[in-house]
């Protein structure tokens, strides 16, 4: 007997010290993830990125900004993420942000009204968001990077009106916008319709491609061909190179020739090609590394607990329908074959795209003939 509750009496020894570690594991890792910045392996950025139909993202976005982040921070972490245009995806990527150690989160959202739950989380736990390339409406985002919006799509149209003025058409276009859960769409074609509505040309069809996505852009456009009649339209304004290929897809694919003027943005190497070769009339350069790259250094700033440093890089504000966010506003640039040379050649200069990438099958000649080579 005496046997017995000897052991049981160190059972119980055993167990209470086990509880005792536990809690104190248990405030060692809260005190790392609710406060500050600083100590070992606290200085952990989000960056969580919507989707990978638009090239830039994976190919410009995110090495651009993990190498500023590395080269600003040797001992911060990046946890990265790609939620594939699906939205519920992007909330469960950044609960694991938050869950894994987050102190700050770099978000471009899926949909820029559900993306508000995310930032809700972040705040409950004193991590300070920034809106990436797409602000996210009606939250208490801290910081927005992204371009000028409205002016993108007034480049876009203003280039497809004064092209088909110089032509002499006369008659109707197609409106190919981007997704309607992106409120960058909903800004491109703010800009357009202010524009295109006063132009003399009118809009024939509108249609709004969920998930940006070039094939439904392709149906879409054949829809339009249907309506319309081949000859029923003079131009398309398409809001991405992803829309506008889809929509140069579906021309080629009935056979018109010559192609129409298709309008794009975001300077994608094939779309940069076709603008050389006269498929697509015209694409709008974002200079994406001053994007990724300034964001970095708020990412960095606020990891290190620096809100000083960060406030004042922003340079403007912009209301999201909660409040006036702290902004970086970036300047667009139309690109034509017209103006290759500056437009181009300023995207070779930056890195954006090398000449032995654009300059390659039917664009070489081109190259050689805007001066590009």
């Amino acid at each position: 007997m005496l046997r017995k509750r000897a052991a049981s009496f160190g059972g119980l020894i055993a167990g209470v010290t086990a509880i005792a570690l536990l809690a104190a594991a248990c405030s060692t890792n809260n005190g790392s993830s609710s406060g500050g910045s600083s100590g070992g392996g606290s200085k952990t950025i989000a960056l969580l990125l919507p989707e990978t139909k638009t090239t830039r993202y994976e190919a410009q976005d995110k090495p651009l900004f993990e190498a500023k982040v590395k080269a600003l921070c040797s001992d911060c972490k990046i946890i990265y993420s790609n939620a594939n245009q699906d939205a519920s995806a992007q909330q469960s990527q950044a609960d694991a942000a938050l869950t894994n150690g987050a102190k700050v989160m770099v978000l471009d959202p899926v949909d820029s009204a559900s993306a508000a739950s995310i930032v809700s989380k972040a705040k409950a736990k004193n991590v300070p968001v920034i809106s990436y390339d797409r602000l996210i409406l009606n939250a208490p985002v801290d910081y927005y990077i992204s371009f000028d919006n409205v002016q993108v799509g007034k480049l876009q149209a203003s280039s497809l009106v004064d092209k088909l003025k110089a032509e002499g058409k006369k008659g109707s276009v197609v409106m190919i916008n981007g997704a309607p859960t992106d409120n960058n769409a909903k800004l491109f074609k703010q800009g357009a319709h202010s524009v295109l509505d006063s132009s003399g040309f009118k809009i024939a069809k509108e249609y709004d491609t969920p998930d940006w996505s070039p094939d439904k852009a392709q149906t879409e456009m054949e829809q339009a061909i249907t309506a319309l009649g081949k000859t029923g339209f003079v131009g398309v304004y398409a809001a991405n190179d992803g829309t506008g290929g889809g929509a140069i897809a579906a021309l080629k694919g009935q056979g018109i020739s010559p192609l129409p003027p298709v309008t794009g943005q975001d300077a994608e190497l094939a779309a940069v090609q076709r603008v050389l070769t006269g498929e697509q009339y015209m694409t709008v350069y974002k200079a994406i590394k001053p994007e990724a790259e300034k964001t970095a250094e708020w990412a960095v700033a606020l990891a290190n607990g620096d809100t000083a440093k960060a406030k004042a890089l922003a340079t403007t504000t912009t209301n999201n329908g909660s409040a006036d966010v702290p902004s970086i506003i970036l300047t667009p640039v139309a690109v034509t074959k017209d103006n290759a040379k500056q437009t181009v050649g300023q995207m070779i200069s930056d890195g954006f795209l090398k000449a032995d990438q654009i300059c390659t099958g039917s664009a070489a000649s081109v190259c050689s003939q805007v001066g590009l080579t």
